[in-house]
């Protein structure tokens, strides 16, 4: 049955494009450069990628700095327009987006489809409707002025978009950006890049003019590193590690660039013990395992109330171990590869730290063997820490892997949750109002959520506090993100000021 189902990855990639996109063209690297993507399910090569390097990205900045003027005094209600047609081209193509992301970075098709082609159009069709519905304030200053602020764009904006949901990233950060009026040299991570150019690809038939979106994938400590530390660029925004994040703002330093940063995280989920057991098991699992668990909010340390703890775990277990691994592009499949080799390795490393520190293993832990041996899977994997503070309690693994942490009171839960330097996503599962709200407050995080998980939506901001970074995607937060406001004073009465009056 999965062989009739499932097409062949050699079947999506005759027309895959993996080239350099640049001032409307497709073109190879300076340098002649390549890097193969590789499919995790099978570790095959899919296609030989260009990649960037200095000057392809000083080539890309000259097309976007010619494009500027253009695109920036384009009517906004322009801007929306061509914002929205690249939705509608989106969701014309959505198959192929689903099959291609699902192609490159592991994830199942019933996902992309479900999730990640949906919510990509969704952002431009958010921001294609509020490019012009972005107003300036007139603020009540001393008799005879007149104050008002305009919200100008930023300029030419890099933007560097991670490897685990590169489709909706390239979305999230090009969408505002683009409806504010800015141009964009956007890096998408050198192992997922397939999705980014098919998006260029589809932005310029929907009339985006020529250099307005330049995508030049590299690697990042080449490409990366001086798109954050070009001269001529004014903003860049980046999602990935904190450790890169700590890089990106020091490279940004030479013309002083407006940097935004979504990082890691270590998500709190909270289970009470009068919460919705069932729900909250639900609820749990996919808020680990969805993606393979490689999202930066997801609910990686599962924080269980004493009372229920057995109950819980009797429940979430059975469902962890049945959860369905097996080719992303099989309809059947409900988790797919991790996105790289050295990823899955680099998971399965946190299964003896955790063990060393006198953790229990209580479901996964391995690679699955079989026709899934020679893939990057790794097994739902669940373990019970021995202390808060062990490392598998602190430190993001970003994989399927879950550490139980029980807890006696709310304090303690408090006190547990709050317990690393992350501030990105948290959740907690409670009955009670007041509980739910004192929480909401007292966390230290970016996004709470009540009764769920891992919720987006084009109008909610997205970000965190701590090394999770700073700024915020979506909403008109992002497009704050994306201007400059310029103060306008207007001398109404047109009368002389007399400080110095002869």
């Amino acid at each position: 049955m999965n062989a009739v189902m499932t097409p062949r990855a050699s079947d999506l990639t005759s027309s895959i494009r993996h080239q350099l996109f640049i001032d409307g063209q497709f073109v190879d690297a300076a340098s002649g450069e390549t890097l193969i993507s590789v499919n995790p399910h099978d570790n095959s090569p899919i296609v030989a990628v260009a990649m960037a390097g200095h000057a392809d990205i000083d080539r890309a900045v000259a097309a976007a700095r010619r494009a500027f003027p253009r695109w920036s005094r384009m009517a906004a209600a322009e801007r929306g327009r061509i914002l929205l047609k690249v939705a509608d081209l989106i969701e014309a193509h959505a198959e192929e987006l689903a099959r291609l992301e699902s192609l490159d970075t592991g994830h199942p098709l019933r996902d992309s489809r479900r999730l990640d082609v949906p919510r990509t159009a969704a952002c431009f069709r958010y921001f294609g409707g509020m490019a012009d519905k972005f107003q300036g304030d007139t603020i009540p200053v001393e008799a005879g002025f007149l104050n008002y602020t305009l919200h100008e764009p930023v300029g030419i904006v890099g933007q560097v978009v991670p490897w685990n949901f590169p489709l909706m990233f390239t979305g999230w950060k090009m969408a505002p950006a683009l409806a504010a009026g800015n141009c964009i040299v956007m890096k998408p991570a050198e192992i997922t890049p397939l999705t980014s150019l098919r998006i260029a690809e589809l932005m310029s038939i929907a009339g985006v003019p020529d250099g307005v979106v330049n995508i030049v994938p590299g690697l990042g400590a080449v490409a990366g590193q001086y798109i954050a530390e070009h001269p001529e660029i004014a903003k860049v925004s980046f999602t990935g590690s904190t450790a890169t994040g700590r890089r990106i703002v020091n490279a940004s330093a030479g013309n002083l660039k407006k940097v935004h940063l979504e990082l890691g995280g270590k998500g709190p989920n909270i289970v009470f013990d009068d919460a919705n057991l069932q729900a909250a098991v639900n609820g749990s699992a996919w808020a680990i395992f969805h993606n393979q668990g490689q999202a930066c909010i997801a609910g990686s340390r599962l924080m269980l109330h004493e009372r229920i703890a057995d109950e819980f775990l009797d429940k979430f277990l059975p469902l962890a171990r049945s959860i369905r691994l097996g080719n992303p592009l099989d309809e059947a499949t409900e988790m797919g590869p991790l996105t790289s080799s050295q990823h899955r390795d680099r998971v399965l490393d946190y299964v003896g730290i955790a063990q060393a520190e006198g953790g229990q293993l209580l479901a996964g832990g391995q690679s699955p063997g079989g026709e899934l041996a020679a893939g990057c899977y790794v097994e739902p994997t669940v373990v019970q820490a021995a202390s808060f503070k062990d490392r598998v309690a602190q430190e993001e693994v970003f994989g399927p892997f879950v550490t139980v942490l029980p807890f006696k009171s709310d304090e303690e839960a408090l006190q547990i949750a709050n317990s690393t330097d992350y501030g990105l996503g948290s959740g907690l599962w409670t009955g009670g109002l007041q509980r739910a709200h004192k929480f909401a407050r007292d966390l230290s995080a970016g996004m709470v959520w009540i009764n769920s998980y891992k919720r987006v939506n084009p109008g909610s901001p997205f970000g965190g506090v701590g090394r999770s970074g700073y700024g915020r995607e979506m909403g008109f937060e992002a497009m704050r993100e994306y201007t400059n406001v310029k103060s306008v004073w207007v001398n109404v009465d047109a009368q002389i000021p007399a400080h110095f009056e002869r």
